[in-house]
């Protein structure tokens, strides 16, 4: 099966290309797990609540009007922890980031923060919302609760017809993280063995995550005339000590304070070498379109015995125009949880049911079938906005866990 890309890609510079395929068999990376993009580098491994899990954006499928970008983060929150883990940092920015020109610099910004949990768990933290292109607003987060989760908070913003949400949810990631860890190992030891993935256990069943997500109504996007492609990277970042700066103030100046960033699942933890892990994550789309760790992504391609042409494919994918997922806007999205038709899958955007990691298994693995056999989201998503499913809870006594699959 071939994947539809997103256009408003160029090919990757054949000498670059050349220079990454000579580096390619010297090129042996440090050990890393795939995992999205949960935990993918070692400063991120102790500030937890900046780590993005995953970014999603999609139209939404039930009006394809809307489109909708998410972000999780702070994964692995195992359900009986919920109620003292299920709440945002308020000293982070949480933003996304969109592309609107078909480059790799970004133009708009929307950034959410919260306010400082204070209360009991069953109070909601406060959310405020704003951007560079609509006016500021606020809404509760959905709190956490047991035994039966509360139903997903939505707020709409009158004036623009935003929606928001943010809370605890099941993780919808899927992927068998020990299995890839054995993959890579076969790989590296020159005899790639798909075998390692009949084990089949989704690393992130059982778990919990948090969420912010945001539907916004397409016309509302200031997009280049005759644009209909936008890229969306997620960031988390600290700020300076300050709590006056705003949105349009420091949109340029935030470099140093970033923490996370997230675009195509999987680049950092799968494909950068550990030594330029925090490098990568503090880094910009431009760094990535000037090809400041090219090198590197190719480099562990030629490790999985990647040709040339789906290196350059995955190349355009992450690295051409910079670490953006890219959303045609043209392309109908249809079907439940998010949406299902193929027409409009990863990685043009992604969707919270998309199956990034056999997409990307499949041009690794030069278009011939590869997966890890996670097919799916262990419980079933939702069909509305957030789409999310409702978070695990804990499981009564007697209970025999199956469910959390490590």
């Amino acid at each position: 099966m071939r994947f539809p890309l997103t256009g408003q890609v160029t090919t990757l510079p054949s000498v670059l290309l050349a220079v990454a395929l000579a580096f390619a068999t010297l090129l042996v990376p440090a050990q890393w797990a795939a995992a999205a993009d949960h935990g993918d580098a070692p400063a991120i491994a102790n500030d937890r609540a900046a780590d993005i899990g995953d970014c999603f954006f999609f139209l939404d499928p039930n009006d394809n009007t809307k489109v909708v970008m998410e972000m999780t983060v702070q994964g692995f929150i195992v359900p009986q922890e919920a109620l003292n883990f299920a709440l945002f940092d308020h000293r982070l920015r949480y933003r996304f980031e969109l592309e609107t020109t078909g480059d790799a610099e970004p133009d708009e910004f929307i950034e959410v923060s919260f306010s400082e949990k204070t209360g009991s768990t069953g109070n909601p933290q406060t959310a405020t919302i704003a951007s560079t292109f609509f006016a500021s607003f606020t809404g509760p987060t959905t709190p956490a609760a047991e035994p039966v989760a509360n139903p997903p908070q939505v707020t709409t913003d009158p004036r623009t017809g935003i929606a928001f949400f943010a809370g605890i949810v099941d993780d919808p990631f899927f992927f068998d993280i020990p299995a890839f860890v054995e993959f890579r190992k076969s790989a590296m030891a020159g005899q790639p063995d798909p075998t390692q993935f009949q084990r089949g256990r989704d690393s992130f069943a059982g778990y919990d995550t948090l969420a912010i997500a945001l539907s916004i109504p397409v016309n509302q996007l200031r997009l280049t005339a005759g644009n209909n492609v936008v890229g969306l990277l997620g960031r988390t970042w600290r700020p300076p000590r300050s709590k006056s700066a705003k949105v349009r103030k420091i949109k340029k100046n935030t470099k140093k304070f970033n923490v996370d960033r997230m675009g195509v699942p999987a680049v950092n933890v799968a494909l950068i070498p550990f030594g330029r892990k925090n490098e990568y994550n503090l880094a910009s789309p431009r760094d990535d379109a000037a090809g400041k760790f090219a090198r590197d992504i190719l480099g562990t391609l030629g490790i999985f015995r990647t040709n040339a042409a789906n290196m350059d494919i995955l190349a355009q994918t992450a690295v051409t125009h910079g670490d953006f997922l890219r959303l045609d806007l043209t392309k109908p999205n249809t079907g439940p949880g998010g949406g299902n038709n193929t027409a409009a899958a990863f990685p043009n955007g992604r969707r919270l049911g998309d199956d990034t990691i056999d997409i990307l298994l499949f041009f690794i693995n030069n278009q011939a079938p590869l997966g890890d056999n996670v097919d799916g989201n262990d419980v079933p998503l939702r069909d509305t906005f957030p789409f999310f499913a409702l978070p695990h809870e804990p499981f009564p006594a007697g209970t025999i866990d199956d469910r959390t699959r490590n």
